[in-house]
């Protein structure tokens, strides 16, 4: 006599299916356990003890349990192929930016080029700082603006005149009003888009100077000035 192919064998035979996936197509694994499954079906009718047979609502309760697990891992291949689809028309999309110049408040790459700036500035400021940081945060310049919000050039150089290492600068406005800081706002700017990326399901631009940042991140779009 067999022991009776429970609803959790047949749950733990389609998710052998769903493993088999990583190395054949799930259409051939999803057919080839459930004609296993099948055979240990019959196998079972086949050596029941007629005096104690299984119960048909049983039979009715192992397919119902496969066919329910197989319809689940084949929905899952079918949105994990719809996500990808989406993935890559993002990225055809996403072509014709590269080349563009791309407007956002990330750091940007210096190298000795007067860079220009977009500084937001508080509606109660009275006063507007622009304040300059190298790659590891740390301040290296710091210069009083306007209130008007208009570009500036930043020349990239110190007190003394020396120009800045080449490297990753990120900028922010300090407001005060009244002699107290009311807090900080970001400065835009522009930069090439060299590349676009999927990144785990994720639409990535690459700047200049290996900035990277998200699309949901750009304010603007221009052709190259």
């Amino acid at each position: 006599m067999t022991t009776p192919i429970s609803a959790a064998s047949a749950s733990a035979a389609a998710q052998s299916a769903s493993g088999a996936n990583a190395t054949s197509s799930s259409g051939q694994a999803i057919s080839s356990d459930f004609q296993t499954f099948l055979e240990m079906l019959t196998a079972q009718m086949t050596n029941q003890d007629p005096t104690n047979p299984i119960d048909s609502s049983d039979y009715a309760v192992q397919l119902a349990t496969f066919s329910s697990v197989e319809q689940q891992v084949q929905t899952n291949n079918l949105l994990s192929g719809l996500i990808a689809q989406m993935s890559n028309t993002g990225i055809t999309q996403l072509a014709g930016w590269v080349g563009m110049e791309a407007r956002t408040s990330a750091p940007i790459h210096f190298e000795g080029s007067p860079v220009t700036l977009s500084p937001l500035t508080a509606t109660l400021a009275d006063q507007a700082w622009l304040v300059v940081r190298n790659a590891k945060g740390e301040e290296v310049a710091r210069e009083q603006i306007g209130l008007t919000g208009e570009d500036i050039t930043w020349a990239g150089v110190d007190s003394t005149g020396l120009p800045f290492e080449n490297g990753l600068y990120s900028f922010e406005v300090e407001n005060h009003a009244e002699g107290s800081l009311l807090g900080t706002t970001p400065v835009e700017s522009y930069a090439n888009v060299i590349e676009a990326q999927n990144f785990e399901g994720t639409m990535v631009l690459l700047l200049e100077g290996g900035v990277q940042v998200l699309t949901s991140d750009v304010l603007a779009l221009r052709s190259p000035s």
